[in-house]
């Protein structure tokens, strides 16, 4: 990130100026600058701890001073924990800017929200269920401008349209944020209380603990993503003909899922489906995938082994789920006529038919070393005369509809110029 875009350092500088106007009234309000220091060094610590040991931010020091502090004070929170904290990537200063400003924005308009709602009288007389109202207030505000702040300086820096930057941003933050808003409410009624701030630290140990098991979560999560890897690298280093056709399966199989209004739980596990639908091929002979000319019958028998193969290869891996069938029934036909059961209708797992799609349309959209790409029209049509035999009506139409909106690129993956011609079985391409 040496190369930052002139476009990026110009949004981050101003950002930066637009703190600014924020900590102007400063001289003019009644600030308690020794709570201010005990809250900026606590902030400092906790962001040092939680980025070394977690890799993330920490959130309820900053909202309990939005919910304590003026909202000039409050904004200078950020500062000391952007000037301390070990930056590990270029340039350091740039990032330090941020760091500081685009949290100072948050903290600064999540009190402003605070205070204009009454909060700090609720906070200071424990008014319940009252105090819950304007902190709520606050935190929705301070996840907003972050989820705004991080939005805009992904379109800046990377050009991706506004629209697509924010997507989900806001969805994704928000609940872990208003937890740690929860725990910030509870320090600064904790800190106003005759037990003072030594008592508020006490909100600290469970949000580590929180943390903690946030953090096994995603490394958990960074191991499942290895596992994937690592074996559709070795689909790839085997059939390396058809390189990144797993990947964009995969893609194509978000797209359909979206379409169709899936979770995103459930659209991540079919997003694995199609990165690891021909994970089988493992299984398959080197000599078969590689061989030129058309395949016998019995070689083909062989081929058509792989879903099983693939079933069995990814069985025992929990976190994939209903990606596991979508793996074993991705060659099934709706009529009845595909493999390795002969499945129809609705007997067909949805993932499956959703797989079935995103494969045959990258399989005909792709450049390969035995065929020529078709065009996108051409291929969304190809899918629409065969639906309702071959593939679900309803995976198609999802499709069809996704890319009139999202388009499609597709990517050259033929390695040699000159590969073997590959036979095609049950009605479409093994790839």
């Amino acid at each position: 990130m040496e190369a930052v875009p002139a476009r990026a350092r110009g949004f981050v500088a101003a950002v930066a100026v637009l703190v600014l106007p924020c900590l102007l009234p400063l001289p003019t309000v009644r600030t308690p600058w020794w709570a201010l220091a005990l809250l900026c060094a606590l902030y400092a610590g906790c962001e040092y701890v939680v980025r070394r040991r977690f890799g993330g931010t920490f959130h309820p020091v900053l909202l309990a001073a939005a919910f304590l502090l003026p909202p000039p004070a409050a904004a200078l929170v950020p500062l000391p924990a952007a000037l301390l904290c070990p930056v590990e990537q270029r340039p350091a200063l740039l990032r330090r800017v941020w760091r500081a400003a685009q949290p100072a924005l948050a903290v600064w308009g999540a009190a402003t929200v605070h205070w204009t709602l009454g909060g700090r009288d609720a906070v200071v007389t424990s008014d319940f269920p009252y105090a819950l109202l304007p902190a709520g207030a606050a935190v929705l505000a301070f996840c907003l401008i972050l989820t705004a702040l991080d939005g805009a300086i992904l379109a800046v820096a990377e050009r991706v349209p506004l629209r697509r930057a924010w997507r989900g941003l806001l969805s994704r933050s928000l609940a872990p944020v208003a937890v740690q808003g929860l725990a910030g409410l509870m320090m600064a009624v904790l800190w106003r209380s005759p037990y003072g701030p030594v008592a508020a630290l006490l909100v600290l140990l469970p949000m580590y603990v929180s943390w903690w098991v946030f953090a096994q979560y995603h490394r958990e999560r960074a191991a499942h993503q290895a596992t994937i890897r690592a074996l559709v690298q070795a689909v790839d280093i085997k059939d390396g003909y058809t390189r990144g056709h797993s990947e964009r399966v995969g893609q194509a199989s978000v797209l359909i899922a979206r379409e169709l209004g899936m979770d995103d739980e459930r659209i991540e596990v079919l997003r694995f489906a199609g990165i690891l639908h021909d994970v089988g091929k493992l299984g398959v002979p080197t000599r078969l995938l590689r061989k030129e000319g058309p395949l016998t019958p019995e070689e083909r028998r062989v081929i058509e082994l792989h879903p099983e193969y693939g079933h069995e290869m990814v069985r025992g891996i929990s976190f994939l789920g209903e990606a596991r069938a979508a793996i074993l029934h991705h060659h099934e036909r709706l009529d009845g006529s595909g493999y390795p059961y002969g499945l129809a209708g609705d007997r067909i797992p949805e993932a499956a038919r959703v797989v079935a799609v995103a494969d045959a349309f990258d399989a005909m959209t792709s450049t390969r070393s035995y065929s020529r790409a078709r065009p996108v029209e051409t291929a969304l049509v190809e899918l629409e005369r065969c639906a309702g035999a071959q593939f679900d009506p309803r995976m198609v139409g999802a499709l069809v509809r996704a890319l009139r909106r999202h388009g499609w690129h597709p990517a050259v993956t033929a390695d040699e110029p000159h590969a073997p011609v590959r036979a095609v079985a049950g009605g479409g391409t093994l790839r």
